[in-house]
């Protein structure tokens, strides 16, 4: 049984660490969290205390293909992250590189629209309607200076 485990598995173009348990592991993956780890891995069959490295190929590839498309395996849509896309109004979910890569067009489209969100963001101030008197110092935005003397 020992000959069987893998110290690192390489699932979705990241390497996670073998002696993690299933629902830890898929946390590594950026995209992922907790419930929707917990979630496909129930779904699956798989033990939830069971370290990844112990697992098969077939079962890695069954993973990649769950996160690719949580929706073949009964996962709501209320825990997917990309819901209603703006370019093509499919519910889906977007892990690693594609997520990045599509946060950072939704903030370019933002800030292009010159939208309230976007400009916010463009001079680094909370987007999300928090109070700016007390909190938010740091950073690049102009404050008050006190005067000298």
């Amino acid at each position: 049984m020992e000959d069987d485990f893998k110290h690192l598995v390489r699932i979705s173009r990241k390497d996670v660490d073998g002696k993690k348990t299933i629902e830890h592991a898929l946390t590594d993956i950026k995209g992922v969290g907790i419930s929707l780890s917990r979630s496909l891995a129930i779904a699956m069959g798989f033990d939830l205390n069971q370290k990844i490295g112990y697992i098969s190929d077939e079962d890695v590839l069954r993973i990649e293909e769950a996160l690719k498309d949580p929706q073949k395996f009964n996962i709501p849509t209320w825990m997917l992250n990309r819901q209603r896309d703006y370019a093509t109004g499919k519910t889906s979910h977007l892990i690693e590189s594609d997520l990045a890569m599509t946060l950072r067009d939704d903030l370019n489209r933002m800030k292009k629209t010159r939208s309230y969100k976007g400009r916010r963001h463009e001079v680094g101030l909370p987007v999300r309607g928090q109070r700016t008197k007390s909190t938010f110092r740091k950073g690049s935005s102009v404050g008050v200076r006190r005067r000298r003397g």
